[in-house]
């Protein structure tokens, strides 16, 4: 095949391993992010299944896999506080911010572009064309969609459709080790839950935030899915100043008193360990929990990938191994010899029924998380 001239909208983990696959192949690669700021420091840690050691060894970074955290069983809590079951299931946790980092280190700032909001994507019979926010346009041969739950690249495949809401959300906390006080020690080294009628809680440690995994040095990420029904959705995301959020609401936008409440919860509904955990998170966050699936994820200027073609629950922990079989896939279709149009449609049949399973797969947890 030519070489291409390819945009990538979205410059999270998708549109890095997308990126730098294709311009190892000698494609014009430039990732377009809206970001102005970037995305370091906004994730946690993650679960490295295969399709991440695949990226990971292709990349030649598999030294990466080794900065994570082990949790050494699963224990889950009863109410007051004592075990109920535990099982022997070591799982390790590698860094997320690392990773971005890491990844993100390889483009220029020619090549990967911050505060470049696309406003919409066409496609045409000659190639897709970008709006941007500013007005100005641009032509090329191949948009990459990977521009996760508010996709605007969708829409040029899928028409208008939208993320479904699942009827419950996740509180997120996310705290340095040492800021855990003493009564949340049975915490520490471990995966936890406590599940129950209506409450899911569960957390783990991960590395800090430079990828540190030396005890003291990590930090702990913990999650309370709870029931908000869809009318109540929008005050739910609604921060300080009245500041309304499409589907999470960040760090720092909880007042004090919506802070205070969720603490209060904690103690009269969760296991101590938990309830004293999320107590010494001074600045939650809520992320809505969606479902989302594309019809197609490829046309003949056009694919989606990660989080813009398919959207799992996050009990999977298949966000960023998906997002790595959708670059490896579409990297090797591209590779193959194919002319553009074809190789997409090779593409969207390998990734398409990947996609589906994972987000039936993610219905299905969540159908026992709450």
């Amino acid at each position: 095949m030519r070489k291409l001239s390819i945009r990538i909208v979205g410059g999270s983990l998708a549109g890095l391993f997308a990126g730098i696959l294709l311009k190892r192949d000698g494609h014009d690669v430039k990732i377009y992010e809206r970001s102005s700021s970037g995305l370091a420091g906004r994730g946690a840690g993650l679960v490295a299944q295969a399709e991440v050691f695949q990226m990971l060894r292709l990349l030649g970074l598999e030294r990466l896999a080794r900065i994570g955290v082990v949790a050494e069983e699963r224990i889950y809590f009863n109410r007051d506080g004592s075990i109920s079951e535990r099982m022997n299931m070591p799982q390790t946790q590698i860094s997320w911010d690392v990773l971005y980092s890491t990844v993100a280190s390889r483009f220029s700032e020619d090549d990967y572009i911050l505060g470049r909001r696309v406003h919409q994507v066409t496609a045409t019979k000659s190639g897709a064309v970008l709006r941007f926010a500013n007005g100005e346009t641009e032509l090329v041969d191949l948009v990459i969609g990977a521009d996760g739950l508010g996709s605007v690249v969708r829409s040029a495949l899928n028409g208008q459709s939208e993320n479904q809401y699942a009827g419950y959300v996740a509180w997120r906390g996310l705290i340095a080790e040492t800021a855990l006080p003493k009564e949340a020690s049975a915490l520490i080294d471990r995966f936890s839950f406590y599940i129950t009628g209506g409450i899911h809680v569960l957390g783990y440690l991960v590395p800090g935030p430079h990828g540190e995994v030396a005890p003291g040095e990590r930090r702990y990420n913990w999650v309370w899915f709870r029931p908000v029904n869809a009318a109540s959705l929008q005050a739910e995301l609604t921060g300080q100043h009245n500041r309304s959020f499409e589907f999470s609401l960040p760090r720092g936008e909880l007042s004090l008193e919506r802070c205070t409440k969720l603490y209060q919860d904690a103690l009269t509904m969760l296991p101590p360990a938990f309830a004293y955990a999320i107590r010494a998170e001074p600045m939650p966050s809520i992320q809505g929990i969606f479902d989302y699936e594309s019809h197609h994820i490829a046309g003949q200027h056009v694919a989606l990938i990660g989080d813009a073609a398919f959207v799992a629950r996050p009990h999977t922990a298949m966000g960023v191994a998906k997002a790595a079989g959708d670059a490896l896939s579409l990297r090797e279709c591209l590779h193959t010899g194919l002319e553009l149009s074809p190789a997409l449609a090779r593409y969207e049949a390998e990734r398409l029924p990947v996609g589906k399973a994972v987000v039936a797969y993610g219905r299905r947890l969540g159908a026992t998380a709450l």
